[in-house]
């Protein structure tokens, strides 16, 4: 035990005392903050850009009712042809020209307009420019056919749901989506920090070997220590790592939200943000509001059991991994069937993001190998706590069985130099 001790804190102190690391850590977040504010920056940038659409109306009635918007501005072409205004509104490198052809039947008219442009324009546009001619032509149909759009319009009944849990919580559409992007996020979170993690270790196992420094530790210390104390050591690392990014994160929120006047509120069990400045989209304000009345204590806790549970498993196989070969590029081949696993869970993730309580998540939420990635994406719109530890248990019991298998390998491997293994031979080390 001494001896493991040994290590795991030789591990740990060369991994945070690492100027990498150092750097990573105290930038990560800075740049973090920084690529959320030029996002929002170029969007905010992007949207006070003017589009303007030449409209060549030969109807006579549709042009006046089109509704410029902050972004996408119509303007008129009269009395000039088809190519005319072509070249007019290339000249003018207009985003756009409107060609409407004159028929006596709105339908016909509607069948007939055609949008020109240098290039394949946003849907957003496209469908703005749809639904404003839909309702135009519409209204000229009820017109011409003697109906009453006044007393249609008085008539027409909007829905918008009223969105509250079992136990009385409020929630929105605004909530789901906030939900859905804080389950990717962290999934991918996991995705990159495990592989990042697990990297360390097999680089570090092979650096080792390759420099025949192994075969001097392995001669005082059992292989299982030596792999245990490297896997914990790194994985404390990443916890440190973790907590200064939180507190990070917290100084940056503080200091975000004094410079801006952003205030909380708390009522009817739903949490609101306001900023007193206008530089604060209320978008932006609704879903970080979103992210607050998610689970958060829930799924920080989830997240912490999840990445340690996934990092242990992982990074046990890439540790026997690193033993068995001499180079990085031995390594990536025996890897693909981890990177596989892996890939496979983001993409269920994704494709059943829609159902996040169907039948294939939940089999893959149990499956340990996809369960730190399928949990982090369903915990934000609600799974049961009994699911959950099932899940958990069934993880780390897993992880057991995957160290121990992979120490096996590792006390076989870590001597055996000058040829890569195939799978049969790693398998045939399992009974040595």
């Amino acid at each position: 035990m001494e001896k493991f001790l040994i290590i795991t804190s030789r591990e740990y102190l060369n991994k945070i005392t690492n100027k990498t690391f150092i750097l990573s850590t105290l930038f990560t977040p800075l740049i973090l903050v920084g690529l959320v504010f030029l996002i929002g920056w170029l969007a905010s940038t992007n949207n006070d850009e003017v589009n303007n659409v030449s409209v060549v109306d030969n109807s006579g009635y549709i042009f006046d009712k089109l509704e410029s918007t902050k972004s996408l501005k119509y303007v008129e072409l009269e009395n000039f042809n088809l190519e005319d205004a072509k070249l007019i509104s290339k000249t003018k490198s207009d985003f756009g020209l409107l060609y409407i052809e004159n028929f006596e039947s709105p339908k016909e008219v509607a069948e007939t307009i055609t949008f020109y442009s240098e290039d394949a324009p946003s849907l957003t546009v496209i469908s703005n420019i749809e639904n404003q001619l839909e309702n135009i032509l519409t209204n000229k149909n009820y017109k011409i056919n003697d109906i009453d759009i006044n007393k249609i319009n008085s008539n027409k009944v909007y829905v918008s749901l009223f969105q509250e849990t079992f136990e009385g919580k409020k929630t929105t559409k605004v909530d789901s989506a906030a939900g859905y992007l804080l389950g990717m996020f962290l999934a991918f979170l996991l995705y990159f920090l495990i592989f990042a993690y697990g990297g360390m270790i097999m680089a570090s196992v092979i650096e080792e070997k390759s420099s025949r420094i192994i075969e001097v530790i392995v001669s005082s210390v059992k292989p299982f220590y030596l792999i245990s104390g490297k896997i914990i050591g790194t994985s404390l690392a990443s916890i440190t790592q973790f907590i200064v990014w939180g507190i990070l994160f917290y100084g940056f929120s503080f200091f975000i939200s004094t410079t801006f006047g952003i205030t909380s509120t708390y009522e009817n069990n739903e949490f609101m943000l306001a900023a007193e400045s206008s530089a604060v989209p209320e978008a932006a304000l609704k879903i970080i509001s979103s992210l607050f009345n998610l689970p958060l204590l829930n799924i920080f806790i989830a997240f912490i059991f999840y990445f340690v549970g996934g990092y242990l498993l992982f990074s046990s196989m890439f540790a026997a991994v690193g033993a068995a070969v001499d180079n990085q590029t031995d390594a990536q081949q025996l890897l693909l069937p981890v990177t596989f696993i892996i890939i496979i869970a983001l993409y269920v993730g994704i494709f059943t993001a829609e159902n996040p309580d169907g039948i294939v998540s939940i089999i893959f939420s149990m499956i340990p190998f996809t369960s730190p990635i399928l949990m982090m994406m369903r915990i934000p719109s609600g799974v049961p706590i009994i699911e959950q530890i099932i899940s958990l248990v069934i993880l780390y019991s897993t992880v057991i069985l995957i160290i121990w298998i992979a120490a096996k390998i590792y006390r076989i491997g870590i001597l055996m130099y000058g040829k890569k293994p195939s799978y049969k031979e790693l398998i045939k080390w399992l009974k040595y």
